[in-house]
Order: structure tokens, then C-alpha cells, then sequence
């Protein structure tokens, strides 16, 4: 997977408001600060980052709009060191060699450059503010420059630029494709979506430059089909599953942000090429939906062919493109995928902790950024917006309190009075005050998104704490109480997944006894197991005298897939009942070799709350069966497994029935 990608990544939309509508990222600061009734939207740190370099002339395959007449272009820096006071350095990537004044990476990246364009453009189209479509111009033009115009790799994009103007093909340490313009990228897919919403905004504003940045579409598109698409319709494996092979760096996540650009373009007007790329673009990250309300990865698209083992919040806007392509390609089948991710998925998330960096499979890197929590509130958005549901928007309101204090810190990240947006927030609390330019990116997108659904925002603004929250949990395997197998240490990262802590491996004949406490629901038990290519094992699973269930792996062929072997959650067929708290496992044949337990409740709850008598209470189902839940008072809204809002119902004694793997909202 493409390191650079966990650094940054975007989000898209539609056309114009259409954009705003599908999808939108948001800021955080307290509800008192800024009233409902306001814009939370500030551009001003934004501003401070940008800055301005004048390309040396006559640089061959890189040009841009009027470059003779206009040859200084606009960009932000890549990052923004806090400093005391409230201050902020701007700083490049990588080391600093003083002599030159060049970064080891470079101060200006094309993530960033394509991505700032987009709130721009997006605050341009909502507001009308002259200086936001004088910034989105500059920085389109900024995007054009980036691209090679010329040669075998024409239409590919480079990465980074130093503090002058000077392109940076290579950088240090080396991110793939090197050099950055040598084949499809993440920054690639993020040129498309900048031109794409560039064009729709500036069609009838500026009818030459939008043909230009239709040119500049086109020519990305050109390397995007020659690179990527070229293979539409042919499959592959990894790890057993199969999957498609025409996404962009074998991704779902950038592919929907190409998507999303490809569908504003097609929203904002006919197009044959862009309307075929976005079609099928959209069927391979459809295809890369999986599991079952009850079975990993409980309907979530995934990012990654590479691996079914992984899922993370940044980059995860694929419901976003999903939805949007629906919309402008008027086929409801691409959304059925995004709103499984929605309503299973997503609920999952939230009550489990949030927008965490990575699931790998296991919870493991827990720390949450900006880009990740955005991520989600513009897929959910989009899919509201594609299916008319306010359950998506209630649920995208309780995801973007997360910049407002509904973390599990309760600490605002983003400031509407200054428009930072900081870093991002540790497992234990801590906050990176820091406030580089994908941050601030992502809190204005989620902001904008926001003033553009004031119904959304009122409700955002008043969820500033979280006041319950019950969900799937995670238990070490050498946390077990009692084992005969052996405990060992391995690198965390296997080249496909995350090992979370130790390994515990049980050879036949061995045991181990897990404490996983009682809770007032049934449980599913998860076991999270790493299996060999073509190695078969067996173990039995019970509680007492209650029999959870017999696991019988075989490791799965590897394709493509960079590593031999798999990690992957395996839900036993019975759950584990709520008045139970002992898990034990005996290996039958060969050796289990354990990364730990996933325990997910029936029944699962997020309660967020604020200043008065604010309060939104989520409350989702993983049963087989509808399921009995008592809920707070307040306006009571009930959706199934598809997302469909359905009576809600309730017994003499308040209980409400919650449908199999549906979701309810609760809001007073």
C-alpha cells in the first residue's frame, strides 16, 4: 500500500452544490462558538498556508494555464508546526538542507495542491466569495503544472515541488511509483477529482479556462485508461477473495476519489470517456464490498485489493463515489453496496470508538485524523443524499461532532474561530496541535459540507461529549487467562495486515481460556487467525458446556496478495450468551496461530450529548433476529438492514424492537 496515501488522502463530490450535498467535511470547536445559525466554515488558516512559486521557464512536458502571461502559481505548504502562542511554521517534507533551501521531499505536494483547490471551489460555489474563486483558479493552475503533458507518461502527475518552483520527480524516501509521474498514483486520482469539480465550477463562470481544465481532465484520463481501466472486467485473487484489477494502485479508496471528480464532470455535462471511466470505476470499487451484518467485514467496500484484511478511515470515501455515480449515472444498483457500508458498517464504527486510522483486521492503529472522520461524514452524506434517507444524516451528524468534541478525548479539532483543524488525536487522548494542510483540508471540507446542510449542522454543533458508548471490542490472545501454547513476538506488519500485539500459537492438543466478562446482550466471538497457504487447521470453541463452534481453515491461495499466508476474522456460529464470560479453544489439527478475539455485541450504542438537553442516541443491531432495546427518551427513528425507515415499535414497557441488523436513532 502507498505510504504517502496514509499521509494524505480526499474527498469529492458531485458538481457545485451537488458536491456540497454528497459530500462534505467538517470542523470542530465548541457549539457556543459557533452557533448553528452561523458558518463554521473558515478559510483563514487555509490561507495562511498558502504561498507562491514561479516555476523555472520552458521546463519540458510541464506547463499551465496562461503560464507567460501568469508564471507565479499558488500552493499551500505541506504542513504546520505548532509553535507557542497559537502560531504556526510553515514547514516542507523531510529534511531541510540549508544551503539549497530544498526539502528532502519539497514544500508543495499535488495531494495537497488538487485537494486545497477543492475548497475552493466548493466555498466558491456555495457563497459566491470572489476571493475563493480567485484562490480555486490559482490552484487549478497550480494542478495543471503537475501534470506531464508529454511522452510515454503523459497524464500522470508529479508528487512534489521545492520551495522555488522546482519539480521533485524523486523524493526522499522514496514514495511509489518513483519517479511520481511513472504510473498511476493516488495523486493522480486526486488531479481528476480537482479538474473535474474545477470544470463544473468554472463552465459558465470562465467557459476557457473550464475548457482548458477539460483538456488537462481529458489527458489524466487519457494515462487513467491506458494504465488502469485497460484490464475492465478481468479479475484477479488475494487471499482466496476475488477481486477486480482495474482500480487505481490496486486501491477502492483512491479510485473513488477519481470517481467523484469523473462524476462532477459528468453531472456538470455530457461526456462519453468520463461517464464510461466513472461506470466502471464504480463497478470495481463495488465489487470490493464484503462480509455480512454478522461476518467481517460486517458490508464495508474495502480500500484495498491487495488485502480483505484491511480497512481504514482515511481515504474511505468509496460509499461517497459510489453514491455519486448513482446519481449522475441514474443507477440506484451502484448505491446498494454504499448503503450497506452505511448501515452496518459505519454503525459498527461509531459505536465501537470512531474513525480510527486502521482495522488490520483488529483495531490496531487507533489514532483518528481529521481525513478519516470526513471520510465518513461525506459518505454518509452522499449515500444520504442518493437515497433520500435522514437516517444517513443523522448518522453523518454524529460523526462530524467528532471536530467538536465527541471524541474520545473531548477535545475539539477543529476551531471555527481560526479554521485549525488540528493533526490528529492518540489513543490515549493526546492531540497533535500541529495543523498541516491535509487537516485543515479535511476539517473545511466536513465545515462546508455542514453550512450546506444547516439541519446537519444544528445538530453537529449541539453533540460536543460522548456520553455512552457500548460496542465490538478487541482482547490480545496472549491476554488469555490460562494457555499451553506459546506466546511469541513478531513484526507488527505482515505486508497485508497488522499482528495488533503477540502471537499465540496452539499446536494440537493445546488450549487457552479467555476471560471476555458478561454483558447484557449475546456476542459474537471473532477470532482473529493468520493461516498459512494451503495449511489446514481445526479448533473447537466453547463456554462451559455450551459449543460455539469448530473452525476448520485451510490458508487461502495468495495472488496478489504481497504476502503468502492471510489474517482474517472468522465469526463462530453461535454466539456467545450475555450471562457468559469464559471463552475456551483446544486446537484440533495443526497449529492455530491467534492475533486475538473480536467481540461484537447483538446490540450496540453510542450516546453523544451536549450543553442543555442535546442528546442523540444511536442504537444498531448485529442479530440473526429483531432484538429488544430500551432507549432514552426523545424522537425515535428505526431503519433495517437496508436502510429503509420502518414503524417503529414499542412494548408496554417502552422497549423498542430493533429490526435484524437495522439501526435506530433516538433524538431529543
Amino acid at each position: 500500500m502507498n505510504t504517502s496515501a496514509h499521509r494524505r488522502a480526499g474527498t469529492v463530490g458531485i458538481t457545485a452544490l451537488a458536491v456540497l450535498a454528497l459530500t462534505f467535511p467538517l470542523g470542530a470547536t465548541a457549539a457556543a462558538a459557533a452557533p448553528a445559525s452561523t458558518a463554521v466554515t473558515n478559510l483563514a488558516h487555509l490561507d495562511f498556508l498558502l504561498d507562491e512559486a514561479t516555476p523555472p521557464a520552458d521546463v519540458d512536458g510541464h506547463s499551465t494555464y496562461r503560464q507567460d502571461e501568469e508564471p507565479t502559481l499558488t500552493l499551500p505548504w505541506t504542513y504546520a508546526d505548532a509553535r507557542d502562542g497559537g502560531t504556526f511554521e510553515r514547514v516542507g517534507g523531510g529534511p531541510l538542507d540549508p544551503e539549497t533551501g530544498y526539502w528532502g521531499q519539497g514544500a508543495y505536494n499535488a495531494d495537497d495542491v488538487t485537494r486545497a483547490a477543492v475548497v475552493y471551489i466548493r466555498h466558491f460555489e456555495l457563497t459566491g466569495d470572489d476571493d475563493s474563486r480567485d484562490k480555486a483558479y490559482e490552484l487549478l493552475r497550480s494542478v495543471a503544472y503537475f501534470q506531464t503533458t508529454e511522452g510515454p507518461d503523459a497524464g500522470n502527475v508529479v508528487l512534489w515541488m521545492q520551495p522555488d518552483g522546482t519539480l521533485n520527480p524523486s523524493a526522499e524516501p522514496i514514495e511509489l511509483p518513483d519517479p511520481s509521474d511513472s504510473g498511476p498514483s493516488y495523486w493522480l486520482a486526486r488531479t481528476l477529482w480537482a479538474l473535474g469539480e474545477g470544470y463544473a465550477a468554472f463552465k459558465d463562470e470562465d467557459p476557457e479556462f473550464a475548457a482548458f481544465l477539460d483538456d488537462r481532465l481529458d489527458l489524466s484520463l487519457g494515462a487513467l485508461n491506458r494504465q488502469v481501466l485497460s484490464t475492465y472486467g478481468q479479475w484477479t485473487v488475494s487471499d482466496g477473495k476475488r477481486v477486480p484489477t482495474w482500480l487505481i494502485t490496486n486501491g477502492a479508496d483512491a479510485s473513488a476519489e477519481a470517481a467523484l471528480g469523473l462524476a462532477a464532470r459528468v453531472d456538470a455535462g455530457p461526456d462519453r470517456a468520463a461517464a464510461t471511466a466513472l461506470r466502471q470505476l464504480a463497478k470495481g470499487i463495488a465489487a470490493m464490498a464484503d462480509g455480512s451484518t454478522r461476518e467481517w467485514p460486517y458490508r464495508a467496500v474495502l480500500p484495498w485489493a491487495e488485502s480483505p484484511a484491511i480497512w481504514h478511515a482515511w481515504g474511505s470515501q468509496m460509499p461517497a463515489a459510489l453514491a455519486a455515480a448513482s446519481v449522475v449515472l441514474g443507477d440506484r444498483s451502484l448505491a446498494r453496496p454504499a448503503v450497506a457500508d452505511a448501515t452496518t458498517f459505519t454503525t459498527t464504527l461509531l459505536t465501537a470508538g470512531g474513525p480510527d486510522n486502521g482495522w488490520n483486521p483488529s483495531p490496531f492503529d487507533r489514532v483518528q485524523i481529521a481525513y478519516g472522520a470526513d471520510s465518513r461524514v461525506q459518505s454518509l452524506l452522499g449515500v444520504a443524499e442518493a437515497t433520500g434517507s435522514e437516517g444517513f444524516e443523522d448518522l453523518a451528524a454524529m460523526q462530524a461532532a467528532w471536530f467538536f468534541g465527541a471524541n474520545h478525548a473531548g477535545q475539539q479539532m477543529y476551531d471555527p474561530a481560526t479554521g485549525v483543524t488540528y493533526d490528529g488525536l492518540q489513543p490515549d487522548g493526546t492531540v497533535n496541535r500541529n495543523s498541516g494542510a491535509e487537516s485543515t483540508i479535511h476539517g473545511l471540507l466536513t465545515a462546508l459540507a455542514l453550512d450546506a446542510h444547516p439541519g446537519v449542522k444544528r445538530q453537529a454543533l449541539s453533540l460536543t461529549e460522548v456520553a455512552d458508548r457500548e460496542g465490538l471490542t478487541w482482547m490480545e490472545a496472549e491476554g488469555a487467562v490460562t494457555t499451553t501454547g506459546e506466546v511469541s513476538t513478531l513484526e507488527s506488519w505482515t505486508g497485508e495486515s497488522s499482528w495488533s500485539g503477540d502471537k499465540l500459537t496452539l499446536s494440537r492438543g493445546d488450549t487457552a481460556i479467555f476471560d471476555v466478562g458478561t454483558a447484557g446482550a449475546d456476542r459474537w466471538i471473532e477470532p482473529v487467525v493468520w493461516s498459512e497457504v494451503g495449511e489446514r487447521t481445526s479448533s473447537t470453541w466453547t463456554s462451559g458446556r455450551t459449543k460455539l463452534g469448530t473452525l476448520q481453515l485451510t490458508g487461502p491461495a495468495q495472488g496478489l496478495s504481497p504476502t503468502a499466508g492471510a489474517m482474517h476474522p472468522h465469526t463462530l456460529p453461535r454466539a456467545l450468551p450475555g450471562f457468559r464470560d469464559e471463552v475456551r479453544v483446544q486446537s484440533t489439527r495443526g497449529e492455530l496461530q491467534l492475533d486475538g478475539i473480536l467481540i461484537r455485541p447483538f446490540v450496540s450504542r453510542l450516546v453523544l450529548g451536549g450543553d442543555g438537553r442535546a442528546r442523540t442516541e444511536l442504537v444498531h443491531s448485529a442479530a440473526r433476529s429483531p432484538q429488544k432495546v430500551t432507549v432514552g427518551a426523545g424522537r425515535v427513528a428505526v431503519y433495517d438492514d437496508r436502510g429503509r425507515e420502518v414503524r417503529a415499535k414499542k412494548d408496554r414497557f417502552g422497549a423498542l424492537t430493533l429490526p435484524a441488523g437495522g439501526f435506530a436513532i433516538v433524538e431529543r
